[in-house]
C-alpha cells in the first residue's frame, strides 16, 4: 500500500515505515501529525484518485526531528565586468516517519 502526498509544494510517493525529510513542518519531535493533502491511495488495484485530494483520506507521520539541508553555493559572475556575487543557503527540513495510511 502507498500514497501520493503533498508536503511543501511537493509530492512524495510514501509507504508504511518509510522515513524522508520534507520542507519544514510544525511540530515538536516524537509528535503525532496528520497530512490530508493526499493525491492517491493504492492498495494493489484498488487505486483511489482524487480530484484534487482524496476525500476523508489521511496520512499519519510521526516526527523524528528538525535539521539543515548541505549548504548550496550561489554565484553570480560576469565576465569583463568586475562583477563576482556569492551567496549561501541552507535549507531548513523535517524528518518524518509514515505510520499509518487511512482512506
Amino acid at each position: 500500500m502507498y500514497a501520493v502526498i503533498i508536503s511543501g509544494g511537493k509530492q512524495h510517493r510514501v509507504t508504511v515505515g518509510e522515513r524522508l525529510k520534507v520542507e519544514m513542518l510544525k511540530g515538536e519531535p516524537g509528535q503525532q501529525i496528520d497530512i490530508t493533502d493526499v493525491l492517491l491511495i493504492a492498495n494493489g488495484d484498488d487505486v483511489k484518485v482524487g480530484a484534487p485530494v482524496v476525500e476523508g483520506a489521511k496520512v499519519a507521520v510521526e516526527v523524528i526531528g528538525h535539521g539543515r539541508h548541505d549548504k548550496i553555493r550561489i554565484v553570480k559572475h560576469k565576465r569583463r565586468k568586475h562583477y563576482h556575487r556569492e551567496q549561501g543557503h541552507r535549507q531548513w527540513f523535517t524528518e518524518i516517519k509514515i505510520t499509518d495510511i487511512a482512506g
